[in-house]
């Protein structure tokens, strides 16, 4: 017989390496929360803290020159870090990583709104239009006044 499957919660407090991965991925976010607090403008959101390994940080950025930028701020970053957080910190390695890329675009919200001059225009091609694409400029028109009740 199968062995019933493990709680996902015993897993990560017994002995071994899922414990260490844990705590370590917990180090690494709340050092990524922390860099974002000490550094200001939109770097912040093209950042992010990889790796912490013997006394060096690694953050990775999306392009080179946002790792220009970091490192610009590397000292200040450092000096922050050790006397709040991290006394045992040496250096800070910045990297590109492009990949952070896909992570990093935040989905807009989608904008819904037509002007009341465009829902016209659009209304009236409608008109002169025959078949689905006069229903579909129809009801892309009425878009305009559900706009403006909400």
């Amino acid at each position: 017989m199968k062995k019933p499957p493990q709680d996902l919660s015993q897993l990560l407090h017994q002995q071994g390496a899922m414990p260490n991965l844990a705590e370590k991925a917990e180090l690494l976010l709340h050092l990524d929360h922390y860099v974002k607090k000490v550094l200001t403008g939109p770097v912040i959101e093209q950042l992010k803290v990889a790796n912490l390994r013997q006394g060096t940080l690694v953050i990775e950025t999306t392009t080179a020159a946002w790792a220009a930028r970091i490192n610009f701020q590397k000292p200040k970053i450092l000096q922050v870090l050790q006397a709040e957080t991290l006394p045992m910190l040496t250096a800070i390695e910045v990297k590109v990583n492009p990949s952070l890329l896909m992570y990093a675009a935040k989905s807009k919200p989608a904008h819904n709104h037509i002007s009341e001059n465009a829902a016209a225009h659009i209304e009236a091609l409608a008109e002169h239009t025959e078949g689905t694409l006069a229903i579909k400029l129809k009801r892309l028109a009425a878009l305009a006044s559900r706009s403006r009740q909400s």
